[in-house]
Parts: C-alpha cells; sequence; structure tokens
C-alpha cells in the first residue's frame, strides 16, 4: 500500500538535501483512502477526537485522545497558532439571460474601492468576460466578469453603491462555509462555526487551519491554567493547500502565494522559548510554513508581513517548532509531504498505515496525529 525511501532521512544538512530530492516523487505519497474514513462532520466535542502520537526519533506510535495533549508538554512550553478566520466564500449566482446556476468561490479581494475579486467559476466553460451574474433571493447583487485569469479563475467586479463595510456584510450574508470538495456533502449552516477556530481573529481565509479546530474553549483555558504559553500568526490559507501536485519530481511543484504575518510579539514568544529551551509545538502545516519562512540563517524568527508560497517536503531541516500537531491528509497532498518532512518519512507513512488500519478519521473534520521527538 505505501511506497519506501530508505534514502529519505527525517533531519538532514544542506548538502543532503540536494543529494535526496531527486528521489523524492509524488508517487511516494500514494495510499488507498476508504471514502468511509473521510470524516463528513466534526467531533460531537472539538477537543474529542483521536489522537495518534507519534515519537519521531523511535517511531513509536501511541494511540491517545486529544484531551491528553497536555501531557505531552510542560510549563512554559509554546503552542503557536495560525488566528487566520475563514469567510463564507462559496456563493451561488445565476447567469444573465440563462439564468444557469454559477459556483462562484471568491478568493481574495484585488480592489476594496472597485469591489474587485479574484475567483474561481464553475462551470468556468459558461462563463466569458462581459457576462454578469446575479447573486441574492431578489437579485440585487450584480457582478460582472472583467478578466480571465486561469481555466477556472475569474476577475469580478460587484456592482454595489453602498460603502465597503456594508458590501462585505451583504456578500458575506449571502455565501456558504467553504468546506472542502473532498467531504462529499454540501454545506450546513452549522459548518460556518465548525469550520473556524476558537481563535480565529484575522479574517482573510478561504479554509481553516484544520489542526486548530480541535482546540475548545475549555482546552485554551487549561493551557492557560497548566502555564502553557501561547502566541499567533496569520497565514490566510487558500485553496492551494487542495489542489492536485501534477508533477512527479516534487522539485518542480509551486505552491500558490498566500498571505503571511508574523508579528513581532510572535517573535518575541518564540525566541524567548528557544532561550530557554522550551518546546515549541505548531499547530498544524500552516503555522509550520509560516515559521519557516520568517526563520532567518540564525534559526531566529524574524517578524514578516508579505506572500509566502514555501513548499516544504521532505527531506528539510526545521529552524523552529520541536513538535506539531497535524490532521490525517489526503494521498499526493503537499499537507502530507510537510508531515512526512517533519515527521520522518518512513515513520510517518507507517504512522497513516496505521491509521487506516485503526480507523482514524482523515480530513479537516477529522482526527488528528501530534508529532513529538
Amino acid at each position: 500500500m505505501f511506497s519506501s525511501n530508505p534514502g529519505t532521512s527525517r533531519i538532514s544538512s544542506p548538502s543532503d538535501n540536494k543529494k535526496h530530492n531527486d528521489i523524492m516523487k509524488l508517487s511516494q505519497f500514494k495510499f488507498k483512502l476508504p471514502q468511509e474514513q473521510i470524516a463528513q462532520h466534526p467531533a460531537p466535542h472539538r477537543d474529542e477526537s483521536r489522537m495518534l502520537v507519534l515519537h519521531r526519533s523511535t517511531g513509536d506510535i501511541e494511540h491517545k485522545m486529544f484531551k491528553d495533549i497536555l501531557n505531552y508538554f510542560s510549563e512554559d512550553d509554546l503552542f503557536v497558532f495560525n488566528d487566520t478566520k475563514v469567510f463564507p466564500a462559496r456563493l451561488y449566482g445565476n447567469k444573465e439571460k440563462t439564468g444557469a446556476v454559477i459556483e462562484v468561490f471568491l478568493l481574495r479581494e484585488l480592489n476594496p474601492e472597485f469591489r474587485l475579486w479574484d475567483v474561481l467559476v464553475d462551470p468556468a466553460r459558461k462563463i466569458r468576460i462581459g457576462n454578469k451574474l446575479y447573486f441574492g433571493p431578489d437579485e440585487s447583487i450584480v457582478a460582472e466578469v472583467i478578466d480571465n485569469t486561469t481555466s477556472r479563475g475569474r476577475t469580478l467586479r460587484f456592482l454595489y453603491d453602498g460603502d465597503h463595510d456594508e458590501f462585505i456584510r451583504t456578500i458575506y450574508g449571502l455565501g456558504e462555509a467553504p468546506i472542502p470538495r473532498y467531504i462529499g456533502r454540501g454545506s450546513e449552516p452549522e459548518d460556518l462555526e465548525n469550520f473556524q477556530t476558537v481563535f480565529a481573529t484575522n479574517e482573510g481565509a478561504v479554509t481553516a487551519p484544520t489542526a486548530g479546530l480541535h482546540f475548545s474553549r475549555h482546552m485554551m483555558k487549561r493551557l492557560e491554567i497548566a502555564d502553557i504559553r501561547t502566541t499567533s500568526l496569520t497565514l490566510h490559507c487558500g485553496l492551494g493547500n487542495f489542489r492536485d501536485t501534477d508533477v512527479e519530481d516534487l522539485t518542480k511543484h509551486k505552491m500558490d502565494s498566500e498571505q503571511l504575518i508574523v508579528p513581532e510579539s510572535c517573535c518575541t514568544d518564540v525566541n524567548e522559548a528557544k532561550e530557554r529551551e522550551s518546546r515549541i509545538l505548531a499547530v498544524g502545516t500552516t503555522v509550520q510554513r509560516g515559521l519557516e519562512t520568517a526563520a532567518g540563517p540564525d534559526y531566529r524568527l524574524k517578524a514578516f508581513n508579505g506572500w509566502t508560497n514555501r513548499f516544504i517536503f521532505p527531506p528539510y531541516e526545521f529552524k523552529i517548532a520541536t513538535d506539531m500537531l497535524v490532521n490525517f491528509h489526503q494521498p499526493y497532498s503537499t499537507l502530507l509531504m510537510l508531515t512526512a518532512a517533519f515527521g520522518g518519512y518512513e515513520e510517518t507513512m507507517h504512522a497513516y498505515e496505521v491509521a487506516l488500519k485503526e480507523g482514524y478519521r482523515f480530513g479537516c473534520y477529522g482526527d488528528c496525529m501530534l508529532i513529538v521527538d
């Protein structure tokens, strides 16, 4: 079921990277994921998912509940969260004249003054430059297609006379939670809350940082009582996390750029944790990518405000986090590749094999894996 790569190590030196990168292939991240193991709904309570614990130094595996995570950390250890906030990005409009239903997935606002948005449309073949789309029960919101950017991508200009805040409230009021297609069902009203972390603050993501979904308000209080410190960066998760990787040679894969903000406060918290030799938990792959983007050659975190397309796959030398919490991801996904880079390719793929046999739930609403030394 799982392919192997004996030449791939967990942590490598820069000289090793060049030697091994040319043999790490897409096909090495293939496995069969039964549809019934893709979680369709979250656990009844956020902190009651199962948690597989992988000890990357030995390959040992434990089966726990997420509530047990505090047993692996001590006073003054640091959890790093992604505080991005998901907005209701999936809209349905009607095409002028024909009335055909068109799905519009809002990706990002390009120009607030002119109401310009970068979007995906489906079915794309029915949409041309100059077409108008109508939204809302009374079709009072109108958008015009002004550019074709990719085979599915378009730029829309919304024709709206109110102020920007009113426009955003109106558009978001029409949207649905942008749950991934692999879930296999439509969005439900409760998804808008379920698909949001309890610490979400800065709006801009079109998909949730899924490892963070396991934290309840009760768990956040437990962290505080245990004197485990927390800090946050912001990486606005885009659909690039779920795009197909279509090249066998992973060195040729290009990630979509995502907006990243690493504030000075986060840098101070992380660098102080490193100085006192505390453990640093990256909560999710987006946090891991954010930390590695902003890490300097001196292994200290530096403030960052810009865009990142950092693609991490084995082997890779991590500079900041000592531990990582992740969900179980799809085969061939860049999320799985990053997980394998941190946990070790052989160790991670074996853990996935065990998780499948033990009935762990995969996907954004699924169970989680804690990777520790």
